[in-house]
Parts: structure tokens; sequence; C-alpha cells
């Protein structure tokens, strides 16, 4: 076993004691955990990140669905213990249809299963990978010139360039991005720029932004995967590369940026893992539809209320993203990043991009 592999059984097995030595005690057993809640996040001036705070809430068999959710935390326990043992692990998905065969532990939905995998990183402080559990799904992917060795299923590593190594779509980030699988070796970039659409990302790819400009070239594929957050944190932090993020302008992007900045809600207890608190935004900033005169789309009355939602959210807290989210509520317009294509296909490389950049200090 790995050394994380030896903290998470201990861990586990904490838990476990502790349940067992409430019972033999005649007490009513409970774990108590943070709450995952918008009212206790507070900023870690430490890492730079939101995390949670004091607060929190028990799980407790005093009712029926608190002694259900501590039997299935049992099952969860041995069922990880298990995979650690044997060298196995399981997606997220594939750990609610086992639960299928715990009779009165089952799960009754895999929300339910995913949110006590979290409480388990919680209480732990062990990552998700450290429990052999994954997401469903995979990282997006990376393109630039950055020499890396990752370690293929026979246990051998393999050198890969990500620009000269790989096909358009570029080197796929794997789900454990961690130092014993991935590892970063060198690179001659400059920055990284994380793009949230495919489309864009491969118009970047297309018109050689890498190479003309010193990229490396991060596909976000929407909400970034936690992989994928991981990975950039780690460009940023071993290779020194500042980090921008090019997104759409609307507010569901603007939580995309944070998620990737600052964490987010559901993943605070690891934000200092996964966040980059040095990551800035590029656009498409409420200010680029004026200054543009992008094509746009009127604001939803769900946009307008996730746009006051960001008003009261720490994250949108500082000068710069009140006046965004402000503006963007004046015009009630929102543009995706593909609008810059009404000034033709080589528009975003050739000057949207390097004229910011270059004010932002990034390029030079």
């Amino acid at each position: 076993m790995t050394d994380d592999e030896n903290k998470a059984v201990r861990s586990l097995t904490d838990i476990a004691q502790s349940i067992y030595d409430q019972i033999d005690s005649g007490r009513i057993p409970k774990m108590t955990l943070p709450l995952r809640t918008k009212g206790n996040i507070r900023f870690d001036p430490k890492h730079g990140v939101f995390k949670y705070g004091k607060a929190t809430g028990a799980r407790s068999a005093k009712k029926v669905n608190g002694a259900l959710m501590l039997l299935r935390t049992m099952y969860v326990l041995e069922f990880i213990e298990d995979m650690i043992a044997t060298s196995k692990s399981s997606t997220l998905r594939e750990m609610y249809y086992i639960s299928e065969g715990w009779e009165k532990a089952k799960f009754s939905s895999q929300d339910e299963s995913n949110l006590l995998a979290e409480d388990l990183e919680i209480v732990t402080s062990c990552m998700r990978e450290d429990l052999k559990l994954r997401a469903e799904e995979n990282g997006a992917s990376i393109i630039g010139d950055i020499d890396i060795t990752e370690m293929d299923r026979k246990g051998r590593l393999k050198r890969i360039n990500c620009r000269d190594d790989v096909g358009d779509s570029g080197y796929g980030i794997p789900n454990n991005v961690e130092k014993e699988k991935v590892q970063l070796l060198s690179t001659n970039a400059k920055f990284v720029i994380a793009i949230e659409t495919g489309g864009m990302f491969d118009r970047l790819v297309e018109n050689g932004f890498d190479e003309d400009f010193n990229a490396i070239l991060v596909h976000l594929k929407g909400q970034p995967a936690r992989a994928t957050r991981r990975i950039i944190k780690r460009l940023n932090e071993e290779l020194k590369l500042p980090v921008v993020v090019f997104t759409d302008g609307d507010p569901w992007s603007f939580r995309i940026f944070a998620s990737v900045a600052y964490g987010a809600i559901k993943t605070a207890h690891i934000s200092e893992y996964l966040a980059t608190p040095t990551a800035e935004f590029v656009g498409i900033t409420a200010s680029d539809i004026t200054n543009y005169k992008l094509p746009t789309d009127k604001l939803t009355d769900m946009d307008v209320r996730a746009l006051n939602a960001e008003l009261k959210d720490p994250r949108f807290a500082d000068e710069y993203w009140r006046g965004e989210i402000e503006t963007m509520l004046k015009l009630n317009k929102k543009a995706e990043q593909q609008a810059l294509a009404k000034y033709g296909l080589d528009f975003v490389t050739d000057k949207y991009l390097p004229e910011k950049l270059t004010n932002m200090g990034v390029l030079r």
C-alpha cells in the first residue's frame, strides 16, 4: 500500500471504531460533519481559497434516516477497505449499484451515495482518489509544449509531450493526476489558458495559439472535473505558470471561473488541493459585450437570479466582479465565446486574446 492508502485505511478504521465504541457504551451513535452551506463558507488566507467554517451538524441514529445513513457508512467503509486491499477502484455510479446487494443499507439515489463519499473525504481528510472512488467522467484535454510521464496500466512510466505526441484532441487528463500517476517534467510554455467550450478549444488549437504564444491549452469541458482543476493547480504551483480562464460571458461561466480559482461549495473541504487562487479571468466579460459590440442573447429570469446571487457570493466580492456583474444586469445581455467569430475565425487569436493578455501582463 502507498502512504496515502495506509492513511485512508487508518482513518476508515477510526470511524468504524468510534461508532462501535459509542454503541458499546450505550450511547446513540453519531458522526459530526461540517455544514456544507454558503453560510458556512469562509476565506482561508493561508491558502487563498474558500473553505468550510466551524459550524457543524450531526448525523445521528436517533432518527431512522440517520440510522440508515450510519449503516450505509459502515458498508461503504468495508467496501473501500476491500478495494484498497485488492488494488481495485470504483466509479461513484458503480458504488451506488453495488449497494443494491446491501439490503436495508442500499442507497435510495446516487445523490445520496455521492454525498456520503464527500462526507468521508471530509471526515478522513483523504482525497476521494485515496479512497479508490472516482467520478464517471474523466478530466478534459491538454495541448501544449509540456513533457510529462504517466503511469500506464502495467505500472510503467510513459513519457509524453502534450503537443508533439498527441492528436488534435490533446492529452486526455486521467481521473488521478497525483504525482504517483502523472509527473510534470518540463515546459517551455509561459502560461496556461483554461478554456470552457470545446469549440473555442478547437479554434485555438487549429489557429496554433499554443505555439505562437507559448501557451498550454486546457479544455475545461464546461464545469471542470476535479482532475482538471487539480492538474491546473499543479501546473501553476510546480511549474510556476500563470493561469487565465477563458469562458462564455454569463453567470454560469463566471461560476466556472470561481470553481477554478477559489473552489466550489461541494468541494470546499479540499479547495487547497483543487483551487488556483492566482488564476485570472480573461473573458468573456460584460464589458467585452460593449467594447467589442458582440452578438448577444437576453438574460433569462434564471440568469438574473444567478447574477444577483453572485453579488452575495464571497467569491465575487471584489470591486472587479461586482462591476462586471452589475454591468451585465444593466445590459440585460450575455454572450458566448463564439460571438467573437463575428470578426472572423482568426480574431480571437490574432487580436482579442493578445490584447487582453498583454493588458493583464501575461504577455509582454
